[in-house]
């Protein structure tokens, strides 16, 4: 693996994989105090939308899956904090529309061949300098968001009706955490695909709420949790020749599965 440094594209994937890991911390701890897993499943989904239409317009692929993610949280966030009876329902469609929407643009698009199979479980060896940035941008503005309204972030997080009256906009907040998970889930669909973001944004904030006693030390945790996993992922990857996607969240399952023994057996 050593030998594989000198190669541009490990160099890339490494990078890209702990930029990724740490806006996954952060926004996978948001996505679960929040009870927002099937929301962030409905908007990966959803973004197949974006891909399918990037792809028949010649755009970036990263541009209208990020428009199109974006999009359907906004639209999620309208609905769900005027009807959440109906939220299953909401984000079930969305989430079908959306990848219907995209495999149609796709089979539609003339001459177009590539292996789809890169956007459903991740093509991290294929990440280039602009995808590097864009990741790095997102990552700087959650940084930055989570710095200034941290504490209005955290009472929305936990107790929405206290933070109305202390004057916190929470509709504000709640839509502005759907659409940080949209972007963050655009990227970590580049790192795992769309069909296992779910587990990278959930299986290493779960470790860490189970060793944290804040939600700042939670997002830390988490963050470098994901980052370890990532990158042993990546050099299971590298050195037995299977899918990055796949071998990340793999490792990342094991591991949890040998953290629940070793909890279960301290507390046996």
């Amino acid at each position: 693996m050593i030998e594989a440094l000198s190669f541009e594209f490990i160099q890339h994937a490494l990078i890209a994989g702990g930029l990724v890991s740490l806006a996954a911390g952060i926004i996978g701890s948001l996505i679960i105090v929040n009870r927002m897993v099937f929301l962030a499943g409905g908007i990966a989904h959803a973004s197949y939308g974006g891909i399918g239409l990037a792809i028949f317009l010649g755009l970036p692929v990263f541009l209208g899956a990020s428009l199109f993610a974006v999009g359907s949280a906004l639209l999620i966030s309208v609905l769900t904090l005027r009807k959440r009876e109906r939220i299953d329902t909401f984000i079930g469609l969305i989430w079908a529309v959306g990848m219907a929407i995209g495999v149609i643009f796709i089979d539609i698009t003339p001459g177009y061949h590539v292996d789809m199979m890169s956007y459903l479980f991740g093509s991290i060896l294929a990440v280039s300098t602009e995808d590097l940035y864009f990741m790095g941008i997102l990552l700087g503005i959650i940084l930055f968001v989570m710095f200034f309204w941290y504490r209005d972030i955290l009472a929305v997080s936990y107790d929405s009706e206290y933070a109305a009256l202390r004057g916190v906009n929470v509709r504000f907040f709640y839509t502005f955490i759907l659409v940080l998970s949209a972007l963050t889930v655009v990227i970590a669909i580049k790192v795992v695909g769309l069909i296992l973001v779910i587990a990278m944004l959930t299986i290493p904030v779960y470790i860490a709420e189970k060793l944290s006693t804040s939600l700042g030390k939670m997002m830390l945790y988490a963050g470098l949790i994901s980052m370890f996993f990532t990158y042993i992922g990546l050099w299971f990857s590298y050195s037995y020749n299977l899918t990055s996607g796949a071998s990340i969240i793999i490792v990342s399952a094991l591991c949890l599965g040998l953290f629940l023994l070793i909890n279960h057996t301290k507390n046996t």
